[in-house]
């Protein structure tokens, strides 16, 4: 019998096109004899799709491992529960309830109301197995500015950086200004605090370049962090597990271009060559293994479980090694280094997948044990 996993993609955020190419990754690895796909999707305006409308939103080829007779399932996505069947379900009318029962779910969602804890507090109140980290962890990991302060409370080497609110800013961008000039000068990096794929982020040269940077990540987000920028390398380590979570080996992007200061949205995903991933990165032995137990701690302190990504700056100038972010639900497109990083350390996606659906049942049969009102 297959185990039925319904991948949630698309959502509200600005990471939506990433979202359904991550679903297409997702439902191309993933081993069709042993899971069928429910493909549910969620509008750029909140709007929940039945699995047919879901199913044209994919590209083309992505119909092969899609569970029987999802074509033709035209009625809305809803949440049912009761003594006798919970989950979420497909209804194919108001008359005549009929259900879909899902085993399982994947919230391949990215960014603001999907890596958030929003659609993870919903599974919950589901009661429904679902991958990746639970509510806390994914608030935590989406939201930078907390997830640095876990970090440094954890004793993790982080680089320097200063927050504010976009009402602040409104009210008193001078101050703003002068504090970051003081406290990390130029250049320095702006970005909106909860979002990612490097959505919204812009490099600072000067008091002008600032201000436009400010206002571009004030359009994604109330709270705008601000980083100190480093001559650095960008490496990346992906974690899988609950409990006792494991570190593949790091992986790096290479930049082609020697003008090129940071990688954007376009470099990442648009696949123009000026950059490329590779896994293992090219640093000594000794690197290598302080990465990994550092990306193991960092998954660590925000009570992590299922995945995420691990991303860190090497300085060139001193060699001193900075967590700068954790991804809970990381890119898994085909230009992901997620999935590049696992498979460079031996393990293919289709075994990732197997993996993530057997701690999301772990963890989900884990917290069924923790006592709540209805017991008594």
């Amino acid at each position: 019998m297959t185990i039925k996993v319904g991948v949630i993609f698309g959502g509200r955020s600005g990471e939506h096109e990433i979202s359904i190419r991550s679903a297409k990754a997702v439902i191309a690895n993933i081993d069709r004899e042993s899971y069928s796909v429910v493909p549910i999707a969620i509008t750029e305006t909140g709007k929940w799709l039945s699995p047919a409308e879901s199913l044209k939103l994919l590209p083309d080829g992505s119909a092969a491992g899609i569970a029987d007779g999802v074509d033709s399932w035209s009625g809305p996505i809803a949440l049912i529960g009761d003594t006798e069947y919970q989950g979420l379900t497909r209804l194919d009318s108001i008359t005549n309830g009929a259900a879909e029962h899902l085993d399982i779910i994947f919230p391949v969602l990215h960014g603001t109301f999907g890596e958030d804890g929003t659609i993870q507090g919903l599974l919950e109140m589901a009661d429904i197995p679902y991958i990746g980290c639970g509510v806390l962890a994914s608030a935590c990991g989406m939201d930078k500015v907390v997830m640095k302060k876990l970090f440094a409370d954890a004793g993790l080497p982080i680089c320097k950086y200063v927050w504010f609110l976009r009402s602040e800013w409104e009210e008193d961008p001078t101050s703003i200004i002068r504090g970051i000039e003081s406290d990390l000068g130029f250049p320095c990096f702006v970005k909106p605090a909860n979002l990612g794929s490097s959505v919204g982020v812009s490099r600072a040269d000067s008091v002008e370049s600032l201000k436009r940077a400010v206002d571009l990540a004030a359009g994604y987000d109330r709270k705008i962090i601000v980083e100190e920028s480093l001559d650095m390398r960008e490496i990346e380590c992906a974690v899988l597990g609950n409990d006792k979570p494991r570190a593949s080996l790091p992986g790096e992007y290479i930049i082609h271009d020697a003008d090129k200061k940071f990688l954007d949205y376009t470099e990442k995903y648009a696949g123009t060559g000026n950059n490329e991933f590779v896994v293992p990165s090219p640093i000594s032995d000794e690197l290598t293994e302080k990465i990994r137990e550092i990306a193991i701690r960092a998954f660590t302190a925000i009570d992590g479980s299922g995945l995420a990504r691990v991303d860190f700056f090497l300085r060139k100038d001193n060699g001193t090694l900075l967590l700068n972010e954790i991804n809970t639900m990381p890119g898994l497109t085909d230009a992901s280094g997620y999935p590049k990083m696992w498979a460079g350390s031996g393990v293919s996606f289709s075994d990732v997948i197997d993996e993530l659906v057997q701690l999301a049942f772990e963890r989900h049969k884990d917290r069924s044990r923790n006592k709540t009102s209805r017991d008594n």
